[in-house]
């Protein structure tokens, strides 16, 4: 494998941590009004009136569930495209199919990330599309998941061989 190739394949193991790592967590929108509460896309936890913590699986609105499978989609894909590019030091004719599955990722990851705030207005929230009210804010979750995007768009440049062009 070259230079470029390894970086490539380094970030895109990044990327594909941090977002794993962004679903398990339930810290994708939180607020401590009335207590502390954490909504996630796979898990939700409240901590009311000094009362032990309580997690369940939450029951997504629409736009959650698609961002959970855009992401969850993105990772199969940065998983595959890492197994590919680790795979061309074999056999180089697999870089292009490489180049493809993590365009495919970065765009699954960019349609989560559009369509995630518009699930804003779920009734634990109150809030509206894109528009969050002052008693939530953005959790460490989210902002995971938006590093794993630039990552994987940065890996994505990567793969291409940071766009030179192939004459």
């Amino acid at each position: 494998m070259d230079k470029l190739t390894t970086i490539s394949a380094t970030l895109f193991m990044a990327a594909d941590v941090f977002a794993i790592v962004s679903l398990a967590l339930p810290d994708w929108i939180i607020t401590e009004e009335a207590g502390d509460i954490r909504l996630g896309l796979m898990w939700t936890c409240m901590t009311l009136y000094n009362r032990p913590q309580v997690c369940y699986t939450p029951d997504l609105q629409p736009e959650w569930l698609i961002a959970l499978i855009c992401i969850f989609t993105g990772c199969i894909c940065i998983t595959t495209t890492v197994i590919l590019l680790a795979s061309s030091s074999c056999n180089r004719n697999v870089i292009p199919y490489a180049r493809w599955v993590g365009f495919t990722a970065m765009v699954l990851f960019c349609m989560a990330a559009v369509v995630f705030p518009l699930g804003f207005h779920i009734e634990e929230i109150g809030g509206q599309a894109y528009q969050l009210p002052n008693t939530f804010k953005i959790g460490i979750s989210y902002i995971m998941f938006v590093l794993a995007l630039w990552i994987t768009v940065v890996s994505e440049l990567f793969a291409g061989k940071v766009c030179l062009p192939h004459f």
